[in-house]
């Protein structure tokens, strides 16, 4: 690895670990004094562009030929990711109660695609790195097509789905900025080594212009239903982990690989799910995407230091039964 690349690791790392205090402080922020936070509502559909370009800055031509290279391994994971997390968000909205508002934003949650951090995630529990990034990458282009269709599938019910306008504005703010990113990395490819560290912080500072304002507009809906959407994102949280994990074992997968599909499927864009929960469904809806965006990397830092101790033990445990 070059000292470079290395600078752009511990930038990524540093970015996951400060994420969580950045949008944590800043929705404390917004929950107290909303009112310089509320115009930026307006603005909600640029902050997610900004994310996704962030994205596309960040990936490469070699990760797109990683998905030529193992295409079964990789649609494995998607397809966990898009049949795991919207069936668990049903599961967990039934569960707990939650009301229409709160249950189609978790399920928006569980339909949109892998976050933004979960590559970095997946890099600190000893994960496969190159899957993780072309998992991510794949389920981030068909979210126009898949998302749409789990909502229509499993809410159509019970709320008007505009499947059409949700596929068009996830073209816009999905589809159009990560080309964008990757056209871009790709012409100016050594400029954009140089400023590799910076990347990750793109994509955070635009779910912090999308939580931010969301906290605000939601204050008074926080405040009698805070505790039951926290409950509801870690129940889903932990499920996408613990299913993630097994889906992939029961595939044949090795270690590596079993937690980078952990990670994947886990670890949601929050700031997406948050702001299309927000523009077409009730304001509330957007509740179960603002607090995962704090509670999805603290999730992935504990389950990155208990794989990584586990790791570390087997090791141990292996070293003595081999004397």
């Amino acid at each position: 690895m070059t000292t470079r690349e290395e600078a752009a690791d511990r930038s990524a790392a540093l970015a996951v670990a400060a994420f969580p205090a950045f949008i944590l402080i800043g929705s404390i922020i917004a929950f107290f004094f909303p009112a310089p936070f509320l115009p930026w509502t307006q603005y909600i559909t640029y902050f997610l562009m900004i994310i996704m370009f962030g994205m596309g800055l960040t990936l490469t031509i070699p990760d797109f030929k990683e998905v030529a290279r193992r295409p079964v391994p990789v649609l494995i994971g998607v397809v966990a990711q898009f049949v795991i997390m919207p069936v668990g968000a049903v599961v967990v909205a039934k569960l707990l109660g939650l009301n229409p508002a709160l249950a189609v934003g978790l399920l928006m949650l569980g339909s949109v695609p892998g976050g933004t951090s979960s590559n970095v995630i997946a890099y600190l529990a000893k994960g496969d790195v190159a899957l993780s990034v072309a998992m991510t990458s794949v389920s981030t282009l068909v979210a126009p097509f898949m998302t749409p269709i789990v909502m229509l599938l499993l809410a159509g019910e019970n709320v008007d789905v505009d499947a059409a306008g949700m596929a068009k504005t996830l073209a816009q703010t999905v589809l159009i900025p990560v080309i964008g990113g990757i056209v871009l990395r790709y012409v100016l490819d050594s400029w954009m080594e140089k400023i590799s560290p910076v990347l990750p912080w793109i994509s955070i500072l635009g779910i912090g212009g999308v939580v931010f304002p969301t906290v605000a507009k939601n204050k008074d809906a926080l405040l009698q239903v805070g505790a039951i959407v926290f409950l509801a994102v870690l129940l889903h949280n932990v499920l996408g982990y613990v299913l993630g994990y097994y889906a992939a074992k029961l595939t044949g997968q090795p270690e590596s690989y079993r937690r980078t599909v952990a990670v994947e499927v886990g670890t949601q864009s929050a700031g997406l799910s948050s702001g299309m929960a927000g523009k077409f469904f009730a304001p509330e809806a957007a509740l179960p995407g603002a607090v995962a965006a704090v509670l999805h990397n603290i999730t992935g830092a504990i389950y990155a230091w208990l794989v990584r101790r586990s790791s570390v033990a087997t090791a141990v445990a292996n070293s003595a039964s081999s004397r």
